[in-house]
């Protein structure tokens, strides 16, 4: 649910711009964030739904956890001052899927398993040649990676 909300709170948004990156690499970027959207629509709620739910023990852990990963990147964020927020969602979600092996029996994690992460990798880190915007997606990287390991830590009781 926070990856969608990020995804349109940034979708074809040229924020990328200032690292003079190529349009082609932001049109590979809003195509990923095009099927990945697609896929998480697909598989969860309206956002209202939650709400109108949220006393529900799933939904209160749903909603627990996406406030916890905001506060968690928000903190974060105060400190890097610039994100890329395409490689940013797509760590969280390889790290949970995929690395913490996470919701092995829901359709989410079919999806997200099968999916290509080394062809996305490659092309967003050895494919790019600003230096400084390959250096932001390895910070997005290691960001995804602090939360995701917090939030797999954290106890909502």
């Amino acid at each position: 649910m926070f990856c969608k909300d990020l995804i349109y709170s940034y979708k074809d948004k040229e924020d990328i711009q200032i690292y003079n990156v190529d349009k082609e690499v932001m049109s590979k970027f809003n195509s990923i964030s095009d099927d990945m959207l697609k896929q998480i629509t697909n598989v969860t709620f309206p956002n209202e739904y939650y709400l109108e739910n949220r006393k529900h023990y799933r939904i209160k852990a749903i909603l627990d956890s996406y406030n916890f990963i905001n506060k968690e990147i928000s903190k974060e964020l105060e400190v890097l001052k610039s994100f890329n927020p395409s490689m940013l969602y797509f760590s969280l979600l390889a790290l949970w899927f995929k690395e913490l092996n996470k919701e092995s029996k829901s359709k989410e994690y079919i999806y997200f398993t099968i999916y290509p992460y080394s062809h996305v990798y490659d092309e967003f880190l050895v494919g790019i040649k600003n230096e400084d915007f390959k250096q932001l997606n390895i910070s997005m990287i290691e960001l995804a990676e602090r939360i995701i390991y917090k939030l797999d830590r954290y106890s909502f009781k």
